[in-house]
């Protein structure tokens, strides 16, 4: 690193610490080479104390206090004891251990500083022979003590004061990311709809321009394999394949303008359980033997609410049968409710191929698919059901680990959502 790079690393703070220091060793009377060492050693530790991991985490604090507390103890004891001018380099463990640690290692380190200060009163620190503890010197001790013992309250009460404000700003933080991730969202479901509803448009118009046609060619089909009839199988197969594939193409328009024809919901208070069921038996039905299991985990504190069953029902059966095609042979799929808010959320969770994180974004949005064969109106159907139901929808991927599709529902829908029956 060169010179430059490491004067940036200096803090202001640093700067002020060895210029107190070396204040403390030029205003000393003595300037023993002792006295000097040992300020030089608070003063690298005071200093590189913040650049140690092993002095941050907690058993590493309490050995910085205990550090300075023996080195202010040395220093103390090596100029005058209990008369020491450097008695209030006590207070530097003291404000330490205030200030990073709890309320038991403040009041053992304050506790040590005081008994460490009173050791200098022993018979090995003062010849008692020839020396009077006055009324004053009593009075003057006392007060050196009560220094250290208020100076750590007063600063433990400012760092837990400290502590609650940053409590404070971490959850107003953790509130505002919560809000954002909301309003993300929040975004992403109107421009969703939004697309959804020029797609819509778009759509009901192109599939009614195609149904007329559609509906020509299929009868001249049929016609044309009545009138070949007899004279080649090669003319009836293909007037054949023209029919066929003109029922196909038929199917993909009834299912645009399924997509894109408003929903009436006919709103009837069912068992939100039962409905899953019925979803559960079609999918096992439909999708053959070798397929992945299906688990339930239902929760019993989700009572009958209002909602379509039917369409939910082909809400459960697509996200389920998604969830059991994406499975390999043999796996498991689990269907759960929980009540979440004031609804419902149901999850639907696998442990197959999963999604691409490029995907994601996408899945809602119609024509949209992976599949070689699909046409991409199953989920942004099911997208719109559960919209419909004032409900909203969300999902949770990573590559070959798996998906969770959560539909979350409302147990008192809007009165936007609760359209007569038809």
């Amino acid at each position: 690193m060169s010179v430059l790079g490491r004067l940036r690393n200096i803090r202001l703070q640093d700067a002020v610490w060895l210029l107190l220091f070396a204040a403390l060793g030029f205003a000393s009377p003595t300037q023993s080479a002792g006295e000097i060492f040992l300020l030089l050693c608070l003063a690298a530790l005071q200093v590189a104390e913040p650049r140690l991991e092993a002095l941050n985490s907690p058993q590493g604090k309490v050995v910085s206090a205990l550090i300075k507390l023996g080195l202010g103890y040395i220093l103390v004891g090596l100029t005058n004891g209990v008369s020491s001018s450097y008695y209030l380099i006590l207070l530097l463990p003291v404000v330490s251990a205030a200030t990073t640690l709890g309320v038991t290692g403040t009041i053992v380190i304050t506790l040590l500083a005081c008994l460490s200060y009173l050791s200098f009163l022993l018979p090995v620190y003062v010849d008692w022979s020839q020396v009077t503890l006055t009324d004053d010197g009593v009075r003057e001790l006392s007060l050196r003590l009560l220094f250290l013992v208020v100076t750590a309250f007063l600063t433990y009460e400012l760092a837990q004061a400290g502590r609650r404000q940053e409590q404070r700003y971490r959850a107003t933080l953790e509130e505002l990311a919560a809000a954002n991730r909301s309003l993300k969202e929040a975004e992403a479901t109107i421009r969703r709809s939004e697309r959804l509803a020029a797609l819509g448009q778009l759509s009901a118009g192109l599939a009614h321009e195609l149904r007329n046609p559609l509906g020509t060619i299929r009868a001249s089909a049929e016609m044309l394999k009545k009138n070949v009839a007899g004279r080649g199988e090669v003319a009836a197969e293909l007037a054949g394949f023209i029919a066929s594939e003109v029922d196909r193409v038929n199917s993909l328009v009834t299912r645009f303008l399924e997509f894109a024809r408003p929903l009436e919901l006919r709103l009837e208070v069912c068992e939100l359980t039962e409905v899953i069921d019925r979803a559960v038996a079609r999918v096992e039905r439909d999708s053959g033997p070798g397929r992945a299991a299906i688990f339930k985990n239902y929760s019993p504190d989700i009572r009958p609410f209002p909602m379509d069953a039917e369409l939910l029902e082909r809400v459960f059966y697509n996200l389920l049968l998604n969830a059991v095609q994406a499975s390999p042979p043999g796996g498991a799929v689990t269907v759960k409710t929980r009540p979440a808010g004031e609804g419902v959320e149901i999850s639907v969770i696998d442990r197959g191929s999963g999604i691409e994180p490029r995907h994601l974004e996408n899945i809602f949005n119609p024509f949209f698919t992976t599949k070689p064969d699909g046409v991409g109106l199953g989920l942004s159907i099911v997208s719109k059901i559960v919209d419909q139901h004032g409900g909203t929808m969300s999902v949770e991927s990573e590559a070959g680990k798996g998906s969770v599709f959560r539909v979350h529902l409302p147990t008192k829908p809007a009165g936007s959502a609760s359209s007569s029956s038809a």
